[in-house]
């Protein structure tokens, strides 16, 4: 057990003396439960711009786990205090990274920020000058080339973002990559999503306000042309994939691609997940493998009975399978393509018909094939891959 002192600090050129802060720092768990670590009201600003450091209770957190940071802005004057933050800035960093006064970005707008003109206005009658003042702000960082901003189906407009990241925290959807290959990000985030939804949140907002995000020790900072993709993001009315999933699957996949940009729908090649970059993302956000049997050859029975084991205990069972055993496959080759997530064990009907729970393809339902046996099952399932819940 320890007491952490927790600080952040700000940007701004108005005398700090006369500026207070709010600052909350707390986590959520699955059920949208919040934990605080911290939370003052209109605390003063250090000389260096910094918050006072506020010890934590006496805790026993691991320093990797996230947590994530909500400041308002006040300022002084001599009749009153008022807020000059419309809404609270909200961040997300480490216990460690609050902890050790790293709680902070190098880039001046990714913190809080509170600036004001310094001059003087003078009436023109007076002798005084007209300047033009002009105020400029960064290019949105996700824009696709067929639908600009200002297009109706700009699938990256503010409010449509921000309506399906709703939906998503309050667990109304799910990451659904459709055609594209990006089965894996759709997996990894799905378990974010449902074991850390402050998170999930958090992490879609940095991608739409300043084109990369830090989730614990993942970085996701996608190129050019995956934040400027081409091609057809609709099939008619209905889109092919929703702007939030390009922003978050597509981005993470983007990342860890040295060569191939995925840069349109049509980029299967660079979509493929291994087993060893799937395991990096989750154990870099927080999460512990406990056992793996996945690989490029059946796992059999045993392999099933080992991951029932496990996923009955409350564990993360990611496997992969062909997607030939789901109803909506398409593939006719009995080879792997295709990361799912367990909802419960692989159970056997009186009929000896398969059955899973799973998530897939943006639904968390029994997709197994009907009338799949035993035999049709384990030719297509190649083991997976355990972790303990992130928190």
């Amino acid at each position: 057990m320890t007491i952490y002192h927790l600080s952040t600090r700000i940007n701004s050129n108005v005398p700090p003396d006369s500026l207070l802060y709010d600052l909350s720092i707390y986590r959520m768990d699955s059920d949208r439960n919040k934990h605080s670590l911290i939370n003052v009201k209109q605390q003063p600003i250090q000389g260096n711009y910094e918050t006072l450091k506020h010890p934590t209770d006496n805790i026993g957190e691991s320093l990797s786990r996230i947590y994530i940071m909500e400041v308002t802005l006040y300022r002084k004057t001599m009749l009153h205090t008022h807020c000059v933050t419309s809404s609270p800035f909200t961040r997300m960093y480490t216990l460690e990274e609050f902890a050790t006064g790293k709680a902070c970005s190098p880039v001046k707008r990714e913190n809080p920020c509170y600036f004001v003109s310094t001059g003087t206005s003078v009436l023109e009658s007076e002798g005084g000058k007209i300047v033009k003042v002009n105020i400029s702000k960064p290019e949105r960082p996700f824009i696709a080339e067929q639908y600009p901003i200002g297009d109706p189906q700009d699938p990256f407009e503010k409010s449509i973002i921000e309506e399906q990241v709703n939906n998503r925290f309050n667990h109304i959807t799910f990451p659904n990559q459709n055609t594209g290959s990006l089965c894996g990000p759709a997996a990894f985030f799905y378990c974010l999503q449902m074991d850390r939804p402050d998170v999930y949140a958090q992490a879609a907002k940095d991608l739409w306000q300043y084109g990369k995000t830090k989730i614990g020790e993942l970085v996701i900072a996608p190129g050019e042309g995956c934040r400027h993709p081409s091609g057809d993001f609709y099939d008619g009315p209905d889109p092919l994939i929703l702007g939030l999933d390009w922003l978050m699957l597509a981005s993470l996949r983007d990342s860890e691609n040295s060569i191939m940009s995925f840069d349109t729908l049509d980029s299967p090649l660079a979509g493929i997940t291994m087993w060893q970059t799937l395991t990096e993302w989750f154990e870099k956000v927080g999460y512990t493998k406990v056992f793996s049997n996945v690989g490029v050859t059946q796992a059999g029975i045993q392999g099933i009975r080992e991951l029932n084991d496990y996923v009955e205990k409350g564990y993360k069972v990611v496997t992969l399978i062909n997607d030939g055993l789901l109803e909506n496959g398409r593939s006719t080759l009995t080879v792997p393509t295709h990361w799912i997530i367990w909802k419960g064990p692989v159970t056997q009907d009186s009929d000896n018909n398969m059955h899973l729970n799973l998530f897939s393809w943006g639904e968390a339902s029994d997709q197994i094939k009907t009338d799949t046996d035993i035999s049709f099952f384990i030719n297509r399932f190649y083991g997976g891959m355990v972790f303990k819940p992130v928190n």
